[in-house]
């Protein structure tokens, strides 16, 4: 059972609705974010009204599944294990492992079961398995621990601080991976655990899952994407550094293949440019956030002069968790940081900065000032100066920004 298992609310919520609906439940999202024990939990909620011989765990990273090396494979050992016509509850850890594996879940549905899976690369989860199961699947994507779940997870591990800004503090330097948040490790250990993290999802979801002949490549690129957390990206900024490196003649059909490997591996995530007058996307200069800020540290430690790179990736990530479609905004020459919308028309205009001085305090709260709609516009700092309302424009700590309620 997963009795010691620390709650996560938000994605329980999310998915309680649909146990026992006629749906296959797809729980996606970058490897070590916690799919796993979600797994677990939806376990223990559904083992209210049912008995364990119903419930079906299934984690194929473990020995005692090896011997299952394809969808022939698969559907024997269901066809071994449910003895009745009561409902099997049936939870698939990372299936990928096994070669046809949509093959055996498409059959399973036609079965009294109710269907769990978890995928660390998106394209796993479209193509053959979409069209086999004909929309019969609903995905919830999964994100590692915001700053509202690593305080409990930390207060709940019995190491906690209790004191909220120190609590931040250790946030935007630990990161957010589950695993670094249960015990009280060093930050020499907690960097061991995201380069393992980080390398174990590079190669299953990323280098094997596309046969990629190039690791070295895609190294460059993620330690230019990586280094530049926050700013404008475009493909011939990355062909020239990869120029500079010494890397000539890499056309760019490769380099855009490479990135869209790390989306679709829930590496990164793409922000497009939005402009803000014309309601328009723009096609050229976007930006990429990281699944986890802490992923920075795997090409480079911590080093405060890209803080408020790591910042903006913190309140991206905090904004689509909740919901957000996130875009950076272009407003004539200036650049407005986030504007996040939901498709019920709910939309925010959101600035982050790291220190807060005069010069600072009208590069962002002016053009947020310009804009005459009714939206929320915030600008974020963990700055005390921030905390202030300018024509309706709201300065509100960083802290306080992420531990609001809506």
């Amino acid at each position: 059972m997963f009795k010691e298992l620390i709650e996560r609310p938000l994605y329980i919520d999310q998915v309680r609705g649909f146990i026992d609906k006629d749906f296959v439940k797809i729980i996606a999202g970058i490897r070590r974010s916690g799919k796993s024990g979600l797994l677990g939990l939806l376990q223990n909620e559904i083992r209210k009204n049912t008995d364990n011989s119903h419930i079906i765990e299934m984690n194929f990273e473990k020995a005692d599944l090896f011997h299952i090396k394809n969808y022939e494979d698969l559907t024997k050992h269901f066809d071994q294990i449910m003895t009745d016509d009561r409902k099997y509850y049936v939870f698939m850890d990372e299936p990928q492992e096994v070669v046809g594996w949509e093959k055996a879940v498409n059959a399973l549905r036609f079965r009294n079961t109710d269907i769990y899976i978890t995928g660390s690369n998106s394209k796993l989860l479209s193509g053959e398995f979409a069209t086999l199961l004909g929309g019969r699947i609903v995905t919830f994507n999964m994100y590692p621990l915001s700053f509202k779940e690593f305080i409990e997870f930390r207060k709940q591990s019995g190491f906690g601080s209790g004191d909220t800004e120190k609590e931040l503090d250790a946030f935007i330097r630990n990161g957010g991976f589950p695993a670094v948040s249960v015990h009280d490790f060093s930050e020499q250990d907690i960097r061991r655990i995201v380069t393992d993290t980080h390398s174990t999802a590079l190669l299953r979801d990323v280098i094997n899952r596309n046969k990629l002949r190039d690791p070295q490549l895609l190294n460059k690129i993620i330690e230019f994407m990586y280094d530049n957390v926050g700013s404008l990206i475009s493909f011939l900024s990355i062909t020239n550094y990869l120029k500079s490196n010494g890397r000539k003649g890499t056309d760019l059909q490769t380099i855009t293949n490479y990135v869209r490997y790390l989306e679709e591996g829930y590496l990164i995530k793409r922000a497009p440019r939005y402009d803000v007058k014309g309601k328009k996307l723009l096609e050229t200069n976007e930006k990429y956030f990281l699944a986890d800020h802490s992923q920075q540290y795997v090409v480079r430690d911590f080093r405060i002069d890209n803080i408020d790179g790591i910042l903006e990736n913190i309140v991206y990530n905090e904004l689509v968790r909740r919901g957000y479609n996130v875009y950076v905004g272009k407003l004539d020459t200036r650049e407005i940081d986030f504007v996040a919308e939901k498709p019920n028309g709910e939309k925010m205009y959101v600035q982050v900065t790291y220190e807060f001085t005069k010069g600072v305090y009208e590069r962002e709260f002016n053009p947020l000032k310009t804009i005459k709609d009714n939206h929320p516009k915030f600008v974020v700092s963990p700055d005390n100066f921030v905390v202030r309302n300018d024509e309706g424009v709201i300065g509100i700590l960083l802290k306080d920004f992420l531990l609001m309620d809506s």
